[in-house]
């Protein structure tokens, strides 16, 4: 892509179908002038991940521009001071930074609308054009984008009439109590990204495809970010405004017009959240549950239909160095073996051994130490290391007693394992109490701060669980 599509790594040995000069990428993507994303303000300057704030976006560098573009930069790190005469408002300290927190929610519309349009621009139609996609597999992967832009545009007009002539802004709680429920289209968009981002994953196997994605995370427009990054901007910026609008709160002084509205406005968009979080979780169980294979009738087990979310899922090894991809479905926790994928087929999960009911679990964390002769990790070490981040759970029940002793890749994720079984263990018998007393309308929902935290966490370790 000529000036802003360089290619850093010399001529590509891959072949790429051949296409008209006419219809080249060069020719369907403008040259454009991105800006750079803003830094978020003094106290909210990190991309929140959906579901948990430990997993902030890649940093955004800014890349300067070779020529001269249609597409407007972003200064980096814009200030509401930095537009106004400070000096002539009489205004306390604690009141200008009220008036920074609004210029910065003002300004990350204004950015998010740009990353949006751009992904339209120069992702969906040079791939639609060049035929690197199919037009439905575009659409799965974008899924509703295009219908999120407007609302954002709606917004981003409503908080720049709030402006009066000295560019303060008095109001804007009622403005955000009247606008957040027109984000229930998120649920739309975030309940698609589950089977998004496997479809992106698969089709980055086609060489086309890998090419092109590569050739635009290279260019000055993309910061260095990958489609995918674009694409979770929109989650990303769901889970800034309670955080935004709490940095207001803290500025507004007692008796000011925003004092009732903000907290209503934060408890709306907190319920908004939730149940994007739930809808989400639900989608994402249905699409793993879809892609699991049995080898036995047996393992077909009830609690894997009636399970509605997933707490966790990811790798474990087992005692013999092996990898399993490992589900803490709601009500079961499902071991398997990814299955060798087919270029144009969906992920698929080998169910290994049978599943173990939640409510039938029993936890065992496993000291650090040396490996014993019992149920030690014979062929992953040799004998002079040191066994760490270990667990073991089995179960009784139905059928023969299993134990499985798995090993995660660090301490943090044998935690989040730990602190995901003990949950589900603790709802599931709960729950198994209390249904001969409850309609299955009364079930018992998850804890949403484990939603927030835990349901997207990428749990890599490595599993497998044999039986002693």
């Amino acid at each position: 892509i000529s000036d802003h599509i360089q290619d850093s790594e010399g001529p590509c040995n891959k072949r790429v179908k051949p296409v008209d000069k006419s219809a080249s990428v060069t020719g369907i993507i403008t040259p454009m002038k991105t800006p750079a994303l803003k830094r978020l303000g003094q106290s909210i300057q990190r991309s929140i991940s959906f579901r948990t704030e430990a997993r902030p976006l890649p940093p955004m560098p800014i890349r300067t521009r070779q020529k001269a573009s249609s597409f407007p930069r972003r200064r980096n790190s814009q200030l509401w001071s930095d537009t106004v005469d400070i000096l002539s408002h009489e205004l306390s300290t604690k009141e200008i930074k009220r008036q920074e927190v609004i210029y910065e929610l003002t300004q990350g519309e204004k950015q998010l609308i740009e990353d949006l349009s751009l992904v339209k621009k120069v992702y969906y139609e040079p791939m639609l054009k060049l035929d690197i996609m199919t037009e439905s597999e575009l659409g799965q992967i974008f899924g509703t984008l295009d219908s999120l832009i407007p609302l954002h545009e709606d917004l981003l007009a409503r908080l720049e009439g709030l402006r009066g002539a000295e560019k303060t802004v008095q109001e804007v709680g009622p403005t955000m109590m009247d606008w957040f429920p027109c984000l229930e289209a998120y649920i739309t968009y975030c309940c698609n990204q589950v089977g998004a981002k496997a479809l992106l994953d698969q089709k980055k196997q086609d060489r086309r495809v890998e090419h092109f994605l590569r050739l635009c995370q290279e260019s000055s427009f993309s910061r260095k970010l990958d489609l995918w990054n674009f694409l979770d901007l929109p989650r990303s910026r769901l889970v800034k405004y309670p955080l935004l609008l709490k940095e207001i709160q803290k500025s507004t002084p007692p008796e000011h017009p925003d004092e009732e509205a903000l907290p209503q406005a934060m408890e709306l968009i907190q319920r908004i959240i939730t149940e994007v979080n739930l809808k989400t979780g639900e989608a994402e169980c249905q699409f793993y549950r879809r892609g699991l294979c049995y080898s036995e009738d047996s393992q077909r087990v009830s609690e894997i239909q009636a399970s509605r979310f997933l707490y966790c899922h990811g790798e474990l090894k087992s005692t013999k160095g092996q990898k399993l991809h490992v589900f803490l479905f709601e009500l079961v926790l499902v071991l398997t073996r990814l299955v060798a994928q087919d270029r144009e087929g969906p992920v698929q999960f080998q169910v290994y051994r049978q599943p173990l009911p939640a409510a039938h679990l029993h936890l065992e964390d496993l000291p650090d130490g040396e490996p014993s002769s019992s149920g030690s990790f014979r062929g992953a070490f040799t004998g002079n290391d040191k066994v760490k981040n270990c667990f073991r759970v089995s179960a009784t029940g139905r059928s023969k007693s299993q134990s499985h002793s798995l090993q995660a890749n660090d301490s943090f994720n044998k935690q989040q394992w730990i602190s995901c079984l003990r949950q589900a263990m603790v709802q599931s018998r709960d729950r198994q109490a209390q249904s001969s007393h409850c309609k299955p309308s009364e079930r018992l929902s998850p804890d949403p701060a484990l939603y927030n935290n835990i349901a997207e966490l990428n749990l890599n370790s490595d599993v497998e669980m044999p039986d002693t």
